[in-house]
């Protein structure tokens, strides 16, 4: 997977070329891809819905999501390195040399062997008080 300060997601074609059970369970996996590599990422979704920021990942909707992709790579792609991740060929096309591209398949697939799931329960979180580990997610998510 290309290192990139900025991840530009296209959100439903990354949806649907996973696991993932919901837009919340995409949004969460993306936050922590983001974060463990100390990068920061958008994830754009087509339609309506409320633009949120949960740590290093920015969740934005859009009429078409497709020109906000084009338009973010455009402006970040001489201050940073940039990376899409969409398996539609225009976007990746119009988004310029300068941006790394990466299928949504390809992402997911690589994705997948780095996220650690238990088959037994006994996690820390556990055994931490209900209220310690609420405040922890929100930490997590970047909110105060």
């Amino acid at each position: 997977m290309p290192e990139a300060t900025l991840y530009l997601f296209d959100g439903f074609n990354v949806l649907h070329a996973g696991d993932f059970g919901d837009v919340r369970d995409l949004t969460d996996t993306l936050a922590s891809f983001v974060a463990v590599r100390g990068a920061r990422g958008i994830v754009v979704f087509d339609g309506v819905g409320r633009d949120e920021t949960f740590g290093p990942l920015e969740v934005r909707y859009a009429e078409n999501a497709d020109a906000l992709l084009e338009r973010l790579a455009t402006e970040n792609r001489q201050r940073e390195r940039v990376c899409l991740v969409s398996s539609d060929l225009a976007v990746r096309g119009t988004s310029g040399q300068e941006v790394a591209h990466l299928g949504s398949r390809t992402f997911v697939r690589d994705l997948e062997p780095t996220q650690h799931r238990e088959s037994k329960p006994g996690h820390l979180g556990d055994r931490l008080d209900p209220e310690v580990r609420a405040k922890l997610e929100r930490l997590r998510r970047g909110e105060h």
